[in-house]
């Protein structure tokens, strides 16, 4: 069983013990009354055309490299990439393999003004609803763990909650059975989702295969400013970014690096 088949096989319970704690009825509702959502694809492309658009990710850790940063504050963490100039924010969720937490995302929610990606692994509409009633701005969609169908759904559910679409493909085969998605963003994952091994190639690789009026951004394996530039060479438009971050004691300092100085 590989590292994403047991992430999955244990979100399923994870999912039926929220809905056990609080029925769709319920989040339906919360829902209904919430503030619109603050534009994250737009962001990204207003960002893409001017500067380097970069998606800040805030992770505690992982499975494949354990925990990344141990005085973790998901708040302070948060400022310190708005104050760095990211375009955006993703915020780890899941708690069993990336020591997240839903309640992360609406701490954020509070103190910073940037769009907000929930990162988990999306098996169930009701986590559409969880992600926007914590404050989310878009979902991520994984196209590994998903069949056509679900992601075509899921996409159509997310648009009506005013959620954008991360959807992430990493082969081929991912992008053939994404094409008809209706995601304003496509992410390439550079991480190997069975094996946890990271190659820049893949963003290059797949890039000119993606829907062509999808915004194409690249993730996992981005640590220096020639990483990125290589990959806006390749077409790609932003940039999801957790770990290389995370291990810096000073944040900003390594976003203004990432940007090439483009956010001062």
């Amino acid at each position: 069983m590989s590292i994403l088949d047991k992430i999955l096989c244990h979100k399923q319970q994870e999912v039926a013990d929220a809905v056990a704690r609080m029925p769709l009825s319920e989040y339906r509702a919360r829902c209904r009354d919430l503030e619109p959502t603050r534009g994250f694809a737009a962001a990204l492309s207003s960002r893409s055309e001017t500067g380097t658009a970069i998606i800040a990710e805030v992770k505690k850790g992982s499975p494949s490299r354990g925990i990344i940063r141990a005085d973790f504050d998901p708040v302070r963490i948060a400022g310190d990439y708005r104050d760095g100039g990211a375009t955006c924010l993703s915020v780890l969720t899941d708690r069993e393999f990336f020591y997240g937490d839903l309640a992360y995302l609406q701490q954020v929610r509070d103190q910073v003004s940037l769009p907000l990606l929930r990162k988990d692994f999306m098996i169930d509409r009701y986590q559409l609803f969880e992600a926007r009633a914590a404050g989310a701005d878009a979902v991520l969609l994984i196209a590994a763990a998903l069949e056509s169908a679900q992601l075509e759904d899921f996409a159509a559910e997310a648009a009506e909650l005013g959620l954008d679409v991360l959807l992430e493909v990493h082969d081929e085969t991912e992008i053939a059975k994404s094409f008809r998605v209706a995601a304003p963003l496509f992410g390439i994952n550079n991480r190997n989702l069975k094996t946890f091994t990271t190659d820049l190639a893949t963003t290059e690789r797949l890039l000119p295969l993606l829907p062509p009026e999808a915004l194409p951004v690249a993730e996992s394996g981005l640590h220096t400013r020639a990483d990125i530039e290589r990959l806006q060479r390749a077409g790609a438009r932003a940039f999801l970014i957790g770990e290389s971050l995370m291990r810096e004691t000073d944040i900003p300092a390594k976003l203004a690096e990432l940007q090439g100085g483009s956010h001062v």
